[in-house]
């Protein structure tokens, strides 16, 4: 197991990133070692966004100052404990996948000329699209260097998820075109959420000591979790009142994103007075107009589509849970089991 970061040990644990997102760490060795990984992991990741030029070190250390749950490397750091634990390979990987993740949310940003990330002021707003591209592309090439430490086979696994997350960018940029716009959609979530979260799988078993099949399995998990949770985090910005979201409840039926239950609710040949309203609401594109935008809502927390959606969130996860059939019976596993558990009954 890597060495724990020098701490005042008179402090009080902090929470391990992750938790609060459904992953139950009952048993408390496994608690302590996903904590130890963890933070060598964050030391890593200050590290990578060290720069001579001190307007890219203040740049790039700007997402990774700004916290986020850290769901990848948890992930990873998981995954390894299912196998012989953590050790500095696997730091190294789950560092791999964070920076990458970082680096792609600089660019959708700018993409989406988001004005705030992770509550703070976002990297273009603050320094121009230019700089938040470029300091993107800073931090995709500290992930290549770091993950050249790993090995040719950690190198092609890299590189492989980061044509998928581009094709995924293409494919939501350019749209459907002839394609089923449900499967459409389906497919970027698992080209942008789900291939990341599997590298970060597969990365954690690989490097953790586990053998093929049950690496295999783990990332088939990690890609299937990842399209569950985003297609949950589609429902909660319908269902919650609450923001679990992170955002304001309804932003993305504001901004005009064709999340799933909107699909499914334009989709759907229901042909009684809500439905029809609904479908005359949202085929309008954005709904900007309060008024309206309070009573899509409205319509859309009854609709056979919201439930529809919310089969589909179930029936991911359970998919999840049976990829990790293969695996021993360890806390470890359980941990990922109860992930399926909290995304099933996330959105009620």
């Amino acid at each position: 197991m890597v060495a724990e970061p020098t701490h005042d040990p008179a402090a009080p644990p902090s929470p391990i990133p992750g938790t609060s997102i459904g992953v139950e760490l009952t048993d408390p060795d496994l608690e302590s070692a996903i904590r130890t990984t963890l933070a060598a992991v964050e030391e890593q990741l200050h590290l990578a966004v060290t720069s001579d030029d001190p307007l890219v070190a203040e740049a790039a250390r700007h997402l990774v100052d700004a916290g986020g749950k850290r769901f990848r490397p948890l992930l990873a750091a998981v995954a390894a404990e299912i196998g012989g634990g953590g050790n500095a390979d696997v730091v190294l990987s789950a560092t791999v996948v964070e920076l990458t993740h970082l680096a792609t949310l600089y660019h959708d940003d700018v993409m989406d000329e988001a004005p705030v990330r992770r509550g703070a002021q976002s990297a273009n707003a603050r320094w121009g699209n230019s700089i938040a591209i470029l300091v993107g592309d800073f931090l995709f090439a500290r992930a290549a260097d770091i993950v050249a430490e790993l090995g040719p086979e950690a190198v092609r696994i890299q590189a492989r998820t980061f044509a998928r997350l581009v094709h995924g960018q293409i494919a939501e940029t350019v749209g459907p075109r002839d394609i089923d716009p449900v499967g459409h959609y389906l497919h970027v979530v698992a080209e942008k959420t789900g291939s990341l979260i599997a590298t970060s799988a597969r990365f954690g078993a690989m490097f953790g000591g586990l053998a093929g099949r049950e690496v295999d399995a783990l990332a088939r998990y990690g890609e299937t979790m990842g399209v569950a949770f985003q297609l949950s985090d589609d429902l909660l910005d319908i269902a919650s009142d609450s923001g679990q979201s992170g955002k304001t409840p309804g932003t993305d039926l504001r901004e005009g994103v064709p999340t799933l239950p909107v699909l499914y609710a334009l989709a759907g040949g229901e042909s009684d007075t809500a439905s029809v309203r609904l479908r005359e609401i949202l085929a309008a594109g954005p709904v900007t107009d309060d008024t309206l935008h309070a009573e899509a809502l409205a319509l859309l927390r009854e609709s056979a589509a919201m439930k529809r959606a919310r089969e589909t969130v179930r029936a991911y996860a359970e998919q999840a849970r049976a990829q990790l059939l293969p695996l021993p019976g360890v806390p470890a596993r359980s941990a990922l089991e109860s992930l399926c558990d909290f995304i099933a009954d996330r959105t009620g």
